[in-house]
């Protein structure tokens, strides 16, 4: 998670991208029924800061997913490609981003063609390794409808058919056998943990080598406890409105007071720099009337987004900081003990110096080392016994 706002001017380009559909954009539309088929794509651009110029040619897609509940959606996203004459299969990175925030102009493809979305200097470091890279804006950031923060089976969807879909764009030039890697970052890390434990049962036709994943918040009731009254007090806030975005029926507003409501609705309007300072140091009990944590729909929606009950197929890199400030590193250590305990293969770091922002830049390259060694066809061992 970042404490950095993204332009709201980068909303006109969305709008301009998607107005910018070809006709054959159409036609997709028409014939998408599966999950990771392209509805629409446009050409856009990629650039890590503004008017850095990249290598690269993008495409902004709109492509077919699936909510937790299992229903069609629709989801948008990014397909990078480098253009260095490479022959042969190219890999591909399905890429989740951090906590951007809840309101459309936050979106990752919002900010890619004006250099404002911050992981973009991340995600051009695997750019420069010759890789593709899906980056998903996932649901409802971007697309009609609430962004459901923190609802971990729409985000594993939206992660394994946002690779679905870069594979099925013509303009790409992928391999429908490309080796798929799959990686992300606090909110990403749980998008990408739970799109590593759904691979076998909902995408098993993708060639997934491995997942490198940090920063888990597996456990979003320990997560909510910890940041009660905390500096990420805001992201619990946020994660109630995307949890309530998902389930409706769970009636968020009848929790709030009238300051709940006042920050609820500025946040679904905000990107995380806002909606971050807004809940600053805010306890459940400053925004509600009762706390809905502790009823039994609350607790039972929360607990379906736990990760660690089914086993990874794929090799997974898992690393978490120590000292990490949002996401409670017990959480981390839980989820490695989870995994290794019905037999995946973990590869477990800890992080002694690591707090939440420094993860994610400090291991950005080890961890896309490690992918390099998977697509080289390199056995990973793990240190479960360790």
């Amino acid at each position: 998670m970042r404490l950095r706002s993204i332009a709201l001017t980068a909303v006109t380009a969305l709008a301009v991208s998607l107005g910018a559909s070809t006709a054959s954009a159409g036609t997709r539309a028409e014939a998408a029924k599966s999950p990771g088929d392209i509805v629409s794509s446009a050409p856009t651009s990629f650039h890590p800061l503004p008017g850095q110029p990249t290598n690269t040619k993008a495409w902004h897609l709109t492509y077919r997913s699936t909510t937790a509940k299992g229903a069609p959606n629709v989801v948008s996203g990014t397909v990078i490609v480098p253009q260095d004459g490479r022959k042969g299969p190219r890999p591909l990175i399905t890429y989740a981003v951090g906590t951007v925030g809840l309101g459309d102009q936050c979106a990752p493809s919002a900010g890619f063609p004006y250099g404002t979305t911050l992981e973009a200097n991340l995600i051009q470091l695997l750019t420069l390794r010759g890789w593709a890279v899906a980056v998903t804006d996932y649901e409802g950031l971007g697309t009609p409808g609430e962004h459901t923060y923190t609802v971990g089976r729409s985000a594993g969807h939206a992660v394994l058919d946002a690779a679905r879909a870069a594979l099925r764009l013509p303009e790409a030039g992928l391999s429908e056998d490309a080796p798929v890697g799959i990686m992300g970052y606090s909110q990403g890390g749980q998008a990408t943990s739970w799109a590593a434990e759904l691979h076998d049962s909902y995408a098993p036709e993708l060639n997934l080598k491995g997942t490198a994943t940090g920063g888990v918040p597996a456990d979003l009731l320990k997560t909510a406890d910890y940041n009660n009254g905390g500096i990420g007090a805001g992201l619990v806030l946020m994660a109630a409105a995307g949890q309530n975005a998902a389930y409706p029926e769970l009636g968020l507003d009848r929790y709030l007071n009238d300051r709940g409501r006042h920050f609820i609705a500025l946040m679904r309007e905000r990107c995380v720099g806002i909606e971050a300072a807004a809940g600053l140091f805010k306890k459940i009990s400053d925004v509600t009337v009762r706390n809905p944590l502790y009823e039994a729909d609350w607790q039972r929606v929360l607990r379906s987004s736990d990760l660690g009950r089914h086993a990874p197929d794929r090799p997974v890199y898992l690393y978490h900081g120590v000292i990490d400030e949002l996401i409670p590193y017990e959480t981390g250590k839980r989820l490695r003990a989870d995994w290794c305990g019905k037999g995946a293969t973990v590869q477990w770091k800890s992080l002694p110096l690591g707090e939440h922002v420094l993860g994610v830049i400090t291991e950005s390259v080890p961890a896309a080392n490690w992918l390099a060694d998977r697509f080289a066809g390199k056995p990973a061992t793990g240190n479960c016994q360790a």
